[in-house]
């Protein structure tokens, strides 16, 4: 039989252990409620304005009522497609190399490097492409706003990417390399399809992160209300245009 000190240390730990639960519980509601509360507001007022038409139209001059946003739709797709261009291949050949090549002293420069980078605040970004691609060239341009995401994907890609391909366990390089096959083909075949799901959601946090960015268009991309067909001039882009919206006293 338990002694009754037993029992009462046990019954002690689940009252414990229930207070614990009960308390994030309530934590976890306090924090998650703002937030249903501002989706619901949104949803409830802009559920309405939500059409066909606003997808699919230009927007209309300022003080006339209706207008879409397709251009800007449109113009972030071309952005994130310029972005995806400089920061994906950079990104993932650096964490490649972070992970398998290098020396010790080298590879943590550059993760002090990436991980300084990734705190960087993105207007910053916008300023230094701005001195690099706007004012040589004098002209905002689609190009430029892609440069400026692009940048901001790399360190982000860059140290994800070296952390899921450490997660590949090194029997698999062991095995490969006593098979006789080459290192930068185990590298490739092997430990980065091993890695790819980890790869893929890094390439899709990272273009997560840049899609809503405003601040580095603004010196670069810089915005328009109509089409754009030539990638040396201005591009509109979602976060552009809502930022547009949101400073209209229309």
């Amino acid at each position: 039989m338990s002694s009754p000190v037993r029992s009462d240390n046990h019954r002690w730990r689940q009252i414990k252990s229930t207070l614990a639960a009960g308390v994030s519980f309530l934590s976890a509601l306090l924090v998650v409620t703002p937030l249903a509360l501002v989706l619901y507001y949104l949803v409830r007022n802009g559920a309405s304005a939500l059409s066909w038409s606003f997808l699919t139209r230009l927007p209309t001059p300022v003080g006339v009522a209706g207008g879409g946003m397709a251009n800007a739709i449109v113009g972030s797709f071309q952005l994130l497609g310029l972005a995806s261009l400089i920061g994906i291949p950079i990104g993932v050949l650096g964490g490649v190399y972070l992970a398998e090549y290098g020396s010790t002293r080298g590879n943590w420069m550059l993760r002090f490097v990436a991980d300084v980078l990734n705190g960087v605040p993105s207007i910053t970004w916008g300023v230094v492409v701005y001195g690099l691609a706007v004012l040589p060239f004098k002209g905002f341009s689609a190009y430029a706003g892609g440069l400026a995401l692009g940048l901001m994907m790399i360190p982000l890609i860059m140290r994800t990417t070296e952390e899921v391909i450490l997660l590949v366990p090194n029997g698999y390089r062991e095995a490969a390399l006593a098979l006789g096959i080459p290192r930068w083909r185990t590298i490739v075949s092997i430990v980065m399809k091993t890695a790819s799901k980890g790869i893929v959601t890094a390439v899709l946090l990272a273009l997560a992160r840049v899609a809503g960015e405003t601040a580095p268009l603004l010196f670069t991309a810089f915005g328009n209300r109509f089409w754009n067909h030539d990638l040396t001039q201005p591009i509109a882009a979602l976060p552009l245009q809502i930022f547009t919206y949101a400073i209209s006293p229309y």
